[in-house]
């Protein structure tokens, strides 16, 4: 997915959806220039509101644009509440699992883990990171990857990192599972 400039991007939104953009010079920049904006421009549409939450939503879990709207296209099918089946299909990711396990520190580490071939899921080595996990898939660093430098210092990152509940992931064994569908809150 190829992105324009993330700083002006990140000062459109409003958000802090890329890593580079979260520092404190950044903060004030954006700052001032929404002070400038406010100055000339009256409140924003509703439309331009839900597009902005809908950038905001792709962006940060990095996917394209024909990939979100399959996503929402599945989640407007279903009988259920679209929000949470949305929420659902999105944290079924394997790149998901990997960032809100503490595997990585960021979704963008999470996916380039994924795409190089460092998890299994149920045994076979994966490297799709859209691949969407089911309840009770096991998931686990590859063996060959164990002892690299990429994983090092996990079980000390582990002990301090809160999974949310639908995930268990044990830093000795270096294994974990989708334990229940992603819950939305």
């Amino acid at each position: 997915m190829k992105l324009g400039p993330r700083y002006k991007i990140a000062k459109r939104l409003g958000a802090q959806i890329f890593e580079k953009t979260q520092t404190r010079a950044f903060m004030l920049s954006a700052e001032r220039s929404a002070k400038a904006k406010k100055k000339g421009r009256k409140g924003a549409s509703d439309y331009n509101r839900q597009l902005i939450e809908k950038q905001k939503l792709r962006l940060s879990y990095g996917l394209t644009e024909k990939q979100f709207s399959s996503y929402v296209a599945k989640a407007l099918e279903s009988r259920e509440n679209p929000q949470a089946v949305l929420f659902g299909l999105l944290e079924s990711r394997l790149d998901s699992f990997a960032y809100r396990a503490g595997l990585a520190p960021t979704r963008r580490a999470a996916r380039q883990l994924v795409s190089h071939g460092h998890l299994t899921v149920n045994g076979t080595r994966t490297t799709v990171p859209s691949y969407r996990l089911r309840k009770g898939d096991a998931v686990a660093i590859r063996g060959g990857s164990r002892e690299g430098g990429l994983f090092g210092g996990l079980s000390e990152k582990l002990k301090e990192h809160r999974a949310p509940s639908w995930i268990s992931f044990d830093a000795e064994t270096k294994q974990g599972s989708l334990v229940s569908e992603p819950a939305f809150a």
